[in-house]
C-alpha cells in the first residue's frame, strides 16, 4: 500500500508535469496568428489552408457567394473548410450586391471587353473583397489572405481593393509567393489525405452570377478548344434544344424590371436569362486580351444572362438616345468597364462615370423581344414610350415627313462641302 504522502506528492508532482507542459507550448500559442482566407473551396484555396496552419496561421475562411452555387455546394464548401482544418467558416450572399454595384452598370454600359466579354470575373473580386473585410473587422484580424497565382489579374484585383479597405492591411498569397504550379498544389493536399477531384486539378472554373470563367490546358494557346464537358453550364448546339426560346424583357432607366410581364428583381431576371440561354446554347465564348500585368491571356467563358441583357439593353439604346449620345455613351461606357476589370473600381473616376451612365438611360425605358435558337440571339420586336423613330418626321426610304423635296435637295447640295472642296482641291494639285 502506498503512503498518503507519496501519493499525494505523485499527484503534485503529474500537475507540475501537466503545467509546465502547457508553459512549454505557451510561447507557440502565443505566436499563432488569425487569418482570413477568401476561399471558394476550389484546388487553389483549398491548398492554402493547410499551408497557412504549418505557417503557423489559424485559418478563418470566408466564401462570397456571388452567385452559381447550389445549396448543396456550398455545404460542400463548408465541409471542405473544416476537413482542410479552418477553424470557423462564414458564409456571405452577395448576389444582390453584385447586381446593384456592377452588373447593373454593365449593362447600362453595354461593356463586352474585346467585343466579347462582360467582365464577369473582375467586379465579384471587388464584392468579395468588401464581405470579407466586413468579416475580417468583426473578428478583428488585418491579416488576410487569398489564393491568386502570380500569373493573373485576380492578386492584383484583391490588393488594390483590400488596401483601399483596409488601412496597414497585412497581405498573404501562398500561391502566389511560393510560385507553386497546380500539380504540386494537388499533390500536397493528396499527400496531406485530402483528395482532389481530377477536374479541379486541369481546370480553373470560377462560377459566379454573371457567368463563368474557364481556364485550363486549352486556354494556353490560341489553337486548341476547350472541351464541352469543361463548361459546366451552357449545352453544346448539338446538345441544346431543337425549339427556339423567347422572352419579352421590359427596361426602365436601362435596366431589366420584368420577365415576360412579371416583376423580378436583378438577380431572378439573371438567374432566369442564365437558365434560359444555357438550354439553347446560347453565352459560350473565348475572350483574348491584355492582363493587368501586361501579357496576353486567353480563357473560355459562358454568360448567357449578360450577354442577353446587353444585347437587348443595345438595341433600345438606338431607339431612344440620339446619335451624340450613342458616340459618347460607347466611349465612357467602354472606359468604364475597362476600369472595373482592371481593378481600378476605387479610382474617383469611376463614379463620375456612374453618374454619366445613370443620366444617359434616364429614357432608356421599353421592351424587347428575344428569341434563342441553337446558340444565335436575335431581337424581334422593340416598343418605347420614348423611341426616336418618329413616322411624323419621315418614312424612311419612302416618305419625307418633316421636310419637302426642295429641302432635300438643297441638303445634299450643301451636306459634304468641305469634304468634297478638300479631295478637289487636293486632286488638282497631284
Amino acid at each position: 500500500m502506498v503512503p498518503r504522502e507519496l501519493s499525494s506528492l505523485h499527484a503534485n508532482l503529474k500537475v507540475c508535469e501537466q503545467r509546465w507542459e502547457f508553459f512549454s507550448y505557451l510561447p507557440y500559442l502565443l505566436s499563432m496568428k488569425k487569418v482570413i482566407l477568401a476561399f471558394s473551396g476550389g484546388l487553389d484555396t483549398s491548398y492554402c489552408i493547410p499551408f497557412l496552419k504549418e505557417k503557423g496561421y489559424e485559418v478563418i475562411t470566408v466564401t462570397v457567394n456571388t452567385g452559381g452555387f447550389s445549396p448543396e455546394d456550398l455545404t460542400g464548401i463548408k465541409n471542405r473548410s473544416e476537413e482542410l482544418g479552418a477553424i470557423k467558416h462564414y458564409e456571405v450572399d452577395a448576389q444582390q450586391s453584385l447586381y446593384d454595384q456592377f452588373a447593373s452598370y454593365i449593362i447600362k454600359a453595354n461593356y463586352l471587353r474585346g467585343g466579347v466579354y462582360p467582365a464577369c470575373v473582375g467586379p465579384e473580386r471587388n464584392v468579395i473583397v468588401a464581405e470579407v473585410v466586413k468579416i475580417a473587422r468583426k473578428e478583428n484580424i488585418k491579416c488576410i489572405a487569398h489564393g491568386s497565382t502570380g500569373a493573373g489579374n485576380d492578386q492584383v484585383r484583391f490588393e488594390v481593393a483590400l488596401r483601399a479597405l483596409v488601412e496597414n492591411c497585412e497581405i498573404l498569397a501562398p500561391i502566389r509567393d511560393s510560385g507553386i504550379q497546380r500539380e504540386d498544389e494537388a499533390l500536397f493536399l493528396t499527400k496531406k489525405g485530402f483528395p482532389v477531384d481530377a477536374a479541379k486539378k486541369d481546370y480553373s472554373i470560377n462560377v459566379g452570377l454573371m457567368g463563368t470563367t474557364i481556364g485550363g490546358k486549352e486556354t494556353f494557346d490560341t489553337e486548341k478548344v476547350l472541351p464541352d464537358e469543361a463548361f459546366p453550364n451552357v449545352k453544346s448546339i448539338d446538345d441544346s434544344l431543337d425549339t427556339p426560346g423567347e422572352c419579352e424583357m421590359t427596361f426602365e432607366k436601362g435596366l431589366p424590371i420584368q420577365l415576360d410581364g412579371k416583376t423580378l428583381n436583378g438577380v431572378e431576371i439573371i438567374t432566369h436569362l442564365n437558365e434560359m440561354g444555357a438550354l439553347h446554347g446560347f453565352g459560350r465564348d473565348y475572350q483574348i486580351g491584355t492582363t493587368i500585368i501586361g501579357n496576353k491571356a486567353r480563357l473560355g467563358f459562358e454568360s448567357p444572362a449578360m450577354k442577353i441583357l446587353i444585347k437587348a439593353h443595345m438595341e433600345l439604346e438606338k431607339m431612344v438616345l440620339t446619335s451624340k449620345q450613342i458616340f459618347w455613351k460607347n466611349m465612357l461606357g467602354n472606359l468604364y468597364g475597362d476600369l472595373l476589370h482592371e481593378a481600378l473600381y476605387y479610382e474617383p473616376l469611376v463614379k463620375n462615370l456612374e453618374a454619366f451612365l445613370d443620366s444617359v438611360n434616364e429614357y432608356v425605358r421599353g421592351t424587347v423581344k428575344v428569341k434563342i435558337y441553337k446558340g444565335v440571339l436575335s431581337i424581334t420586336s422593340m416598343k418605347s414610350p420614348y423611341s426616336l423613330l418618329n413616322l411624323k418626321f419621315g418614312k424612311y426610304g419612302e416618305k419625307m415627313g418633316a421636310w419637302n423635296g426642295e429641302d432635300a435637295k438643297g441638303f445634299c447640295r450643301i451636306y459634304g462641302m468641305e469634304s468634297v472642296n478638300a479631295f478637289l482641291t487636293q486632286s488638282n494639285h497631284e
